[in-house]
């Protein structure tokens, strides 16, 4: 008897002796189709679960077992397959070097203050002055989207920035006039800095590229998971060191973990990451005044300039008083290095936890209501250095050492996390070939507005007289601060409430395949049609 051909489409075989039987409905004969497919060796791509990236357990993508029988191990080795594990060693070692930085940062500080003895408002005039490199972080981006050194235009990058890193404080460690004399020390920090940039800017376009290449939303909570990481072990390696040994030393060992990673980025191969080389030009120059261009065109959309105006808004018009507080800290409260490397420890732990719950918990919430409620711990935050100063802690029994461990570093932290939603947003809104360019454009903003707020505190100090001989204004000067920190409340408008733009490409994703499916289904039932003609036509032959 000859067989009927069979449908590509739907892997059915229909057989004449079927004719006898009688039709089956629409739904069952679905099951029926589906459950044949399983066993088929022809490839049917219908995919009913959407993916749910993670960034833990080594940024492995986990998703259940769904019915194309694609399980956990096997999404695992596909992630491995596009360089995964090479990405998570070279972006994970480079956030969590780039966290630790806090530890020779701390040596730095309490060297300008001891023996240089610089006053509080010079000392965050040095502070934030140094970080003008980070500003130039676009024009790095622009360099690093469209201008390829060898074969790949990230990792070079990194590793570029890492070495002037190990020059600038490999230098300040070993020779002593590199670090006692001010202008010299500020040459080397602001070398160091520009590496750091250019570093930053290297890694973040490489997180975007690769998340969006691959669908993996949520890379920007790792990279801030590993930070937290490294500034956990930097703050308890930076306040032992300070205990036992000169600031040269923690600049020499944190030149080694930089000479660490410099060795992991020369030995990364790009070409495994699976990422698509951009056309190249003859011109540079066109091609970074077509990148510049593309660079205004994204951040001219609403959905990116208006949290980005409201981010650096809310960070600049706030004074900083951070200078003066470190040196009260330290001058009048004679507290030991150890106990302010602990808070910062305490400090980064709470920020890996506060990550970790954003990651598993907070970013599917609407950014408006989310960032309205941190903005007010931040405020609210600022004046746990008002009770210190007061000394309010010890009518309540608590000593300084415990107050400054438990709560000093709170406000810094809350300012920290603010900003994980909106890179979050922006990583997932940049526009193909723009990715360093638009992640660096966010990094150089906020870091324009924290210099901005550095000098607005510097001039707030010197306004109220707070100088190294006399802190008695400095509670005054907190009071300003936490009241200027509520004030971006007032225009919460400007931060969006909806989710994601790549979410709500995936729910696209959905619905169409939803309609292909609903589709099949309209095939099937013509099949039924179909069928009960033919057996019409057969039962009238006979």
């Amino acid at each position: 008897m000859e067989r009927i051909m069979i449908n590509p489409l739907l892997s059915v075989q229909n057989s004449p002796t079927k004719f006898l039987k009688p039709p089956l409905s629409s739904l069952h004969r679905q099951k029926q189709l589906q459950e044949r497919r399983s066993n088929n060796n022809t490839l049917f791509m219908v995919e009913t679960k959407p993916r749910r990236a993670t960034t833990l357990a080594c940024l492995s993508i986990r998703r259940r077992r769904n019915n194309n029988g694609v399980s956990e191990f096997e999404e695992t080795a596909r992630f491995e397959q596009v360089g995964g594990k090479g990405i998570s060693v070279l972006c994970g070692l480079g956030y969590w070097v780039q966290g630790s930085r806090c530890f020779p940062w701390l040596a730095l500080n309490f060297h300008m203050v001891h023996s240089l003895a610089l006053q509080p408002s010079t000392l965050q005039l040095v502070q934030y002055s140094c970080s003008l490199p980070m500003v130039a972080k676009p024009l790095y981006g622009v360099l690093s989207d469209v201008l390829y050194i060898g074969s790949g235009r990230r990792v070079p990058y990194i590793a570029i920035g890492v070495f002037l890193q190990v020059l600038a404080w490999g230098s300040m460690g070993m020779f002593q006039g590199a670090r006692e004399v001010l202008p010299s020390l500020v040459a080397f920090v602001l070398l160091s800095n520009l590496g750091a940039s250019i570093t930053e800017v290297a890694k973040d376009a490489l997180v975007a590229e690769y998340g969006l290449r691959y669908r993996i939303n949520g890379l920007q909570s790792f990279a801030l998971m590993a930070s937290a990481a490294g500034g956990v072990l930097g703050n308890l390696l930076g306040g032992y060191l300070l205990l036992t040994t000169p600031p040269k030393i923690s600049f020499l060992v944190f030149a080694g973990l930089l000479s660490l990673q410099l060795v992991v980025s020369l030995s990364s191969k790009e070409e495994s990451f699976g990422l698509p080389r951009i056309a190249e030009t003859s011109s540079v120059l066109e091609s970074v005044k077509t990148q510049i261009s593309n660079l205004k065109e994204a951040i001219q959309a609403d959905e990116i300039s208006q949290p980005l105006i409201w981010a650096v808004v809310s960070i600049a018009m706030v004074p900083l008083l951070s200078g003066s507080v470190f040196c009260y800290q330290t001058q009048v409260l004679n507290l030991d290095p150890s106990v302010i490397g602990m808070s910062k420890v305490i400090g980064q732990l709470m920020l890996l936890c506060l990550t970790v719950v954003y990651d598993r918990y907070l970013k599917t919430l609407p950014m408006r209501p989310l960032v309205h409620i941190i903005q007010l711990l931040y405020g609210l935050s600022i004046l746990l250095d008002f009770i210190l100063v007061k000394q309010i802690n010890l009518g309540f029994g608590i000593s300084n050492e415990i107050y400054v461990l438990c709560f000093s570093s709170l406000a810094e932290i809350l300012a920290q996390f603010k900003i994980l939603p909106f890179a979050v947003r922006l990583a997932s809104m940049c526009p193909q070939g723009c990715e360093g360019s638009v992640t660096s454009f966010l990094a150089s903003t906020l870091c324009l507005s924290q210099i901005v707020s550095a000098f607005l505190g510097v001039g707030l100090a010197n306004l109220i007289g707070i100088t190294s001989s006399n802190y008695s204004n400095l509670s005054s000067g907190i009071l300003i601060q936490s009241l200027a920190a509520l004030m971006p409340l007032c225009f919460m408008h400007f931060v969006p409430m909806s989710e994601p733009v790549i979410e709500k490409e995936r729910k696209r994703g959905i619905s169409k395949r939803s309609r292909r499916n609903r589709r099949v289904g309209r095939v099937v039932d013509k099949e039924n049609v179909d069928y009960r003609r033919e057996r019409e036509s057969e039962e009238a032959q006979r």
